[in-house]
């Protein structure tokens, strides 16, 4: 049942067009995936009535009324045209978007192409003058698909979402008439890097235990003031999903230490500052889970992660061409892994770290450049 004013749009990969009735039963399929429901608020379980509802109430109506602008996407499997997923616009002149896919398009660039198309409408057509994206916090493929359609991005909103009687927190984006539909930014990712004693790969939610067990560490606890107390698996998961959206908008890129027998989590490193008005230049930062202390372990770490950052972008590297890095005047070890990776010692903030004890530290700064012939780049 199409209403017949549903404009069709294609980009001759993706269509939008009016729902039909024979879209039932691929829409019953695609609300009833785990990933899917997940993260909206479909009836649970989803049914035929309730698809249909969708289809000849909610779209047909919202297209009569002018408010909720509605498309079924269809793109190619093979050489046959499928429903894809859905794509709207609600509201008017400021309007939100919503998507969602069914699992066989997943991860073909069929939703940012969906998403484009609308949006373009909207703007050139449809009288929205400004389109906003929401998603529950922790929708990274959500992001993922607002990150390539060039919304900026606006941070995170506490309670801003109401799914199946639960009020969540809610990641928030927007979108204006004559932006550049492409990334605004670089999405940053963990290269694997491999060494004796560890390799480095990007930080799952499975390494949460070994992350509540390292930064509960007294040691750590110390060194690092602004850890929680008690650290708890919710913090570890914050922590993990925090490093993605900094990923995310070109601030910093975060590896998991790993063991390489057993993968187990042996620390974390990363490169900060990613975002600041020296775009050539990044803050080195890590901590090391107790297993691992007394090993080398961070060093060769470290110096995987310089290796990397000072290689150039074209052949996968960062092309950075200069890093710091801060300890607390005291951290020895940090010191210790900081030298070991090539780095000198060039000044000092006073009292500027707090610590575990309520005390403060002086910073000892080290910085490195890629042009300095004595950085320490092997195992060795």
């Amino acid at each position: 049942m199409a209403a017949p004013r549903v404009p069709q749009l294609d980009d001759g990969v993706v269509r939008l067009r009016a729902h039909r009735e024979d879209d039932i039963d691929a829409a019953v399929e695609m609300c009833r995936d785990p990933e899917f429901a997940r993260w909206t608020s479909v009836p649970s379980p989803y049914t035929r009535d309730d698809a249909k509802r969708f289809i000849r109430d909610i779209v047909a109506s919202g297209w009569e009324r002018g408010d909720y602008r509605g498309w079924a996407i269809e793109a190619y499997d093979g050489e046959t045209l499928r429903f894809a997923g859905n794509v709207d616009v609600r509201g008017l002149p400021i309007a939100d978007i919503g998507f969602g896919l069914h699992p066989w398009a997943r991860g073909r660039g069929v939703m940012v192409r969906a998403v484009r198309l609308a949006a373009l409408w909207a703007f050139e057509q449809g009288g929205v003058a400004a389109l906003h994206w929401r998603a529950r916090v922790g929708n990274l493929p959500s992001r993922r698909v607002a990150w390539a359609t060039g919304f900026r991005f606006h941070g995170a909103v506490p309670r801003l979402l109401a799914e199946r009687g639960e009020v969540v927190d809610a990641w928030i984006g927007s979108l204006s008439p004559g932006q550049k539909m492409t990334a605004r930014t670089r999405w940053l990712e963990p290269v694997l890097l491999t060494g004796s004693r560890a390799v480095l790969r990007p930080l799952r939610d499975a390494d949460v235990p070994r992350v509540v067990e390292a930064c509960s560490d007294e040691r750590s606890q110390h060194w690092l003031a602004a850890l929680p107390r008690p650290y708890t698996e919710a913090d570890g998961l914050v922590y993990v999903l925090g490093r993605e959206v900094q990923q995310s908008v070109d601030a910093s890129v975060t590896w998991c230490i790993a063991n390489p027998d057993t993968d187990e989590l042996l620390g974390n490193v990363g490169i900060m500052s990613l975002d600041g008005m020296d775009p050539t230049s990044g803050e080195v930062g890590y901590w090391a889970h107790p297993d691992a202390r007394g090993r080398g372990v961070m060093s060769e770490a470290v110096r995987l992660v310089v290796g990397h950052a000072f290689a150039p972008a074209e052949t996968g590297g960062l092309g950075l061409r200069r890093l710091t890095l801060g300890t607390a005047d005291g951290n020895t070890a940090s010191q210790y892994v900081a030298r070991q990776a090539g780095f000198t010692e060039v000044g000092r903030n006073r009292a500027a770290e707090p610590l575990g004890d309520g005390s403060y530290a002086d910073v000892a700064w080290f910085d490195l450049l890629a042009t300095d012939s004595g950085r320490r780049t092997s195992n060795g």
